[in-house]
Formats: structure tokens, C-alpha cells, sequence
């Protein structure tokens, strides 16, 4: 592709290949001869030309020997382009973000990290958003595994649930880096999660108890507001000596966020760190699930408290108290298994909502 010129938007940057084609065209020489006096060949000669090459120095000697110039001269024009293209490819690249802005939504940042507002004025909200999320283009949102590796359910995430799970992914990880934590230790993990569920009950105070007693294993825990449209459940990523553990209130319930962090739990203590989307599968899936269904219910007293085939209010919640547990819990539990309708008015109110920054 001939370079010799640019245009972008009213910007034009010139090649020094540029000048030198009129300077053989004002010789007379033919290119082959032009180029034998400048001690190089032809091709590369046509090939400087066309702007498809950067000048060299020895090359801007050359031609401040042959034309009686300054070498300084034909560097600040290599130069000079060099800096217009690098402005035309970032407005270039400035388009292409915008676009990822519009899909991200300013407002979920101004709203939970307290960006400026900058209403209208997209450009700096773009620039905004590069501070905040520490990257050099929003565009690096559209690769998958950008963050930390998605599993096999992301084959099915279209465009806009990769770039909002890669945003959230990354402000946890940005977040915990600013955190000190111990290294990761597995058996430390184990005790914290036997301590994390005796605060289920405590629901408007758990939150920062569980942070502490994780961030002691060496597990940094970042729970954030969900991205609407995200698909992403929760996510773990190795940062360092210690262990990134991302979820989020997407669901929008106290029982969904506890599976959710046992899940993730789960896939750390199988060593398979990544990202959680629904309808995942594969054994890491089947396992992790066990294991969050097992610590949050233990198996033998679940299948005790179906056996008994009540399901009414009191039920739930006197075994909830025998076990320890929050009721909303169980009755997720019970939900999701099929032995109680999501629509079960006399049970209903047990489950309870949860956001993050309201726990």
C-alpha cells in the first residue's frame, strides 16, 4: 500500500519518501540511476518512496551526502510523520473506544467508583475510563481471556458480555492490587470458609468479617456491583503470591451470592482459576458445583431434611437454625432443586434480596 501521504480527518502526514520522489522526478535520472548514486538498489529506493519503510539513518546520510542537506533534516521529517500518524491512529482508535464506552456505560463507573460525571463529553470519559480500568485502549475489552481465562461457556458470550465481563474482571483485579495479603495457603482457605459460614445469618455485617478472614489465606475477595449484561457470575485469578476472587450481585439474592463464592471457592481449591458464566459444564463445573452445594448444605443432612418432605415455612427455617445457616439459603437450595416454586408465596419472603453496598 503506497504511504507516502496520509490523510485522516483533515491531517495529512507526509513520508520523506515523499520528497524524495520529487527530488528523482526534478533530476532526470531514472529510479535505477538515482539509486546507484545513493549507493542502494532500485527496490529499496521504491520502497522508501512508497512510505513503506522508515528512513534510516544511514539512509538520511546518504542522501544528505548526495544533496548537499543536513542529516538532521531528514530525520525530523521520518520524525515529524512518524508523530502525525501516531495522532491519526489514536483518533483512529478513539472511534473504535467510543463505541466500547457506549456499551460499558459511563454511569455504572460514576455511579459505584466515583468517577467525574463529564456529561456529554465522551472523549473524556474514554480517557477516564483508560485511567480507571489501567489500559491503553478500551479495545483490549473485546478479547476474550483479556482479564483472567474464560471457561468453556464463553464460546456462547457475544461481544457485549465479553467486554462487560473483561471491565469487571479488571476492576478486581486493579482493586486488589492495592490490597496486602499473605500468600496463598490452601489449608488456611478451608478454615476460612468453615468460619465464613458461621456469619450467614448476619446479614448486614458478613461482608467485611468474610473479606478479613479470606484475605488471611491469602485470598483477596472483591465483590462488586453487577454490569447489567455481563453474564458473569464470579472469577479467580492468581495476582502475585495471592489470589484474586471476584463475585458479583448479579442474581440479586443473599443465596445466589453464597453459591456463587463457594463455586469459585470450589474451582480455586481444584486449582482451575477463571471466569464463571451461566450454563457452564465439564467436570471443573460438576465439581465446583458439589462443592458449594456441599459446604453451604451438607449432602447427608439435606437429603435427611427432603426425606421428611416438608417444605413450609417453619421447616425451612428451624432446620436453617439446626445447620447454622441463613434461610434464604436452604430455600435457594430448594428452589433450584424443584421442591419449591419460585413463585411460593408462604415461603417467598425468606429470600433475601442482596446488593453489594447494601450488605
Amino acid at each position: 500500500m503506497n504511504r507516502e501521504y496520509i490523510e485522516y480527518n483533515g491531517r495529512i502526514a507526509f513520508h520523506p519518501g515523499y520528497y524524495i520522489r520529487e527530488i528523482v522526478d526534478d533530476s532526470g535520472l531514472s529510479h535505477a540511476d538515482f539509486a546507484k548514486r545513493l549507493d542502494t538498489t532500485p527496490k529499496n529506493l521504491s520502497i522508501l518512496i512508497r512510505g513503506e519503510q522508515s528512513l534510516s539513518p544511514d539512509m538520511a546520510m546518504k542522501l544528505a551526502r548526495m544533496l548537499d542537506t543536513s542529516i538532521d533534516y531528514w530525520m525530523n521529517l521520518q520524525a515529524s510523520y512518524d508523530s502525525i500518524v501516531a495522532g491519526i491512529e489514536s483518533d483512529k482508535e478513539l472511534e473504535k473506544e467510543k463505541r466500547i464506552l457506549s456499551i460499558l456505560d459511563y454511569r455504572y463507573f460514576r455511579d459505584n467508583f466515583d468517577l467525574p460525571d463529564h456529561p456529554r463529553r465522551w472523549k473524556e470519559q474514554v480517557v477516564e475510563l483508560r485511567r480507571f480500568l489501567d489500559v491503553a485502549s478500551l479495545t483490549v475489552l473485546e478479547k476474550p481471556d483479556m482479564a483472567v481465562s474464560f471457561r468453556s461457556s464463553s464460546k456462547g458470550l457475544n461481544e457485549e458480555s465479553i467486554i462487560k465481563a473483561n471491565a469487571m474482571v479488571q476492576i478486581a483485579v486493579n482493586l486488589s492490587l492495592s490490597e496486602e495479603a499473605p500468600k496463598f495457603n490452601r489449608r488456611k482457605l478451608e478454615m476460612a470458609v468453615r468460619q465464613s459460614l458461621e456469619l450467614t445469618s448476619e446479614y448486614g455485617s458478613f461482608y467485611p468479617s468474610i473479606r478479613r478472614l479470606f484475605r488471611e489465606a491469602g485470598v483477596k475477595l472483591m465483590a462488586l456491583p453487577n454490569i447489567p449484561g455481563s453474564r458473569i457470575n464470579g472469577a479467580a485469578k492468581k495476582v502475585g503470591d495471592c489470589i484474586m476472587l471476584m463475585v458479583n450481585d448479579r442474581h440479586g439474592y443473599l443465596d445466589t451470592f453464597w453459591f456463587t463464592l463457594m463455586h469459585e471457592v470450589g474451582h480455586i481449591m481444584n486449582g482451575d482459576l477463571g471466569a464463571s458464566f451461566d450454563e457452564e459444564a465439564g467436570d471443573e463445573e460438576i465439581k465446583a458445583n458439589a462443592f458449594a452445594q456441599d459446604v453451604l448444605i451438607p449432602s447427608a443432612e439435606y437429603r435427611r431434611f427432603l426425606e421428611a418432605g416438608r417444605f413450609d415455612r417453619n421447616s425451612i427455617m428451624q432446620f436453617s437454625k439446626a445447620i447454622g445457616r441463613e434461610p434464604s439459603i436452604l430455600l435457594g437450595r430448594l428452589m433450584n432443586d424443584g421442591y419449591v416454586g419460585f413463585s411460593n408465596g408462604s415461603v417467598r419472603n425468606l429470600r433475601r434480596r442482596f446488593r453489594v453496598g447494601l450488605q
